[in-house]
């Protein structure tokens, strides 16, 4: 099922007397999800972008590719980063802004800017029932009504299929660099983003590889004012050794899109999880998992674990976060279990958007 327009994909869903799976550009399968295919991939194109109001409105099938080739050609971007997952996954296909939309998709620049959420300005969707709804709208002081843009971002088509999105877009910066310090343990290397990030020197992106070593942190802006930071930075973490700098463009936009997109897992057998939990935390989570290889973002609070498969939540115990199966065959949910309060509230919300229960059943199950 294709539907070519709006109306179309509304008749498809009132007329629809099964499940629902709902497909973007087919790069991002996570969760598991039985029904019929229902693309989106026809919904697509720019349909307004103001580069002076720094707003883009796009249908939900437009290649993220061609989003990102527009913001361009204005020095403009989506500074959220979205991860293409294509390599991890070993899908092919196009991403599409309602794929990233309706599953939050961020980069490493999330603890300085925001997530996909945060970038949302409204929402066009048809729900369960075959309902257009639109909410929200293209000024960020839109605060009429339920905020359904950010219930919807996230929801991975649970509770609508997106048609179109506005999205808040920024300029592009002018310079990056990327320090690297070498060498520390995982407890430590912690405690050298945790010391970057609570400095003023506005860090947009702090990793972590145990493989290699490395502990990266990236500085943006113009170059008079990142070769001051840099050199700033060093000095305040000159206790956890000495910082490698490099400015090289294309070198330091290649580091930070391996980072976002994972790529050391990539060509890896096994399963890759993905654990959101308080910085303070990671290194003694990542102990007691036994996992084959990880990499920490978001200075700490996003691990990435490479496992030999099975539960890793049975591994984790009761913690504080939560685990996504990615990518595996462990016959586990893909998502943390939610507790019975929260767990009521999605069903209840659910039940309302879609009472049939036929857009993309048990996929965040």
């Amino acid at each position: 099922m294709t539907p070519e327009n709006e109306d179309d994909l509304a008749q498809m869903i009132t007329g629809a007397s099964g499940p629902l799976r709902i497909v973007g550009g087919g790069t991002r399968p996570i969760g598991r999800c039985a029904g019929e295919a229902l693309s989106t991939a026809q919904l697509s194109g720019i349909t307004l972008y103001e580069p002076g109001a720094l707003t883009l409105v796009a249908k939900a099938g437009t290649p993220v590719a061609e989003i990102e080739t527009a913001l361009a050609a204005e020095n403009q971007r989506l500074a959220f980063e979205p991860m293409d997952h294509r390599a991890l996954l070993g899908t092919k296909g196009t991403p599409t802004i309602g794929g990233v939309v309706a599953a939050n998709v961020s980069g490493p620049r999330r603890i300085s800017v925001g997530a996909c959420r945060d970038f949302m300005l409204g929402v066009r969707f048809v729900d369960g029932t075959g309902t257009i709804i639109k909410n929200g709208g293209r000024v960020m002081k839109n605060v009429t009504g339920y905020d359904l843009v950010k219930l919807l971002t996230g929801s991975y088509g649970t509770l609508g299929v997106l048609t179109e999105v506005s999205l808040k877009v920024l300029p592009a910066v002018a310079t990056q660099a990327t320090l690297t310090l070498d060498g520390l343990d995982d407890a430590t290397a912690i405690a050298a983003m945790s010391a970057s990030l609570s400095s003023p020197y506005e860090v947009t992106g702090v990793a972590h590889d145990p493989a290699t070593g490395k502990t990266c942190f990236r500085l943006e802006g113009f170059a008079d004012s990142v070769a001051y930071r840099a050199d700033a930075l060093a000095k305040a973490l000159a206790k956890f050794g000495t910082l490698d700098v490099v400015d090289d463009a294309r070198t330091v936009k290649a580091t930070w899109a391996a980072i976002r997109d994972v790529a050391a897992f990539a060509d890896q057998p096994g399963d890759v999880w993905r654990l959101s939990v308080k910085p303070s935390d990671a290194a003694g989570i990542v102990a007691g998992i036994g996992a084959k290889a990880v990499q920490y973002d978001w200075g700490g609070g996003l691990i990435w674990a490479l496992t030999q498969g099975g539960d890793l939540r049975a591994a984790l115990g009761d913690f504080k976060g939560h685990a996504t199966l990615i990518r595996g065959t462990a016959d586990v949910p893909t998502f943390q279990p939610e507790s019975a309060p929260l767990a009521a509230i999605t069903a209840g919300l659910r039940a309302k958007f879609d009472p049939r229960g036929i857009l993309n059943p048990g996929i965040m199950s």
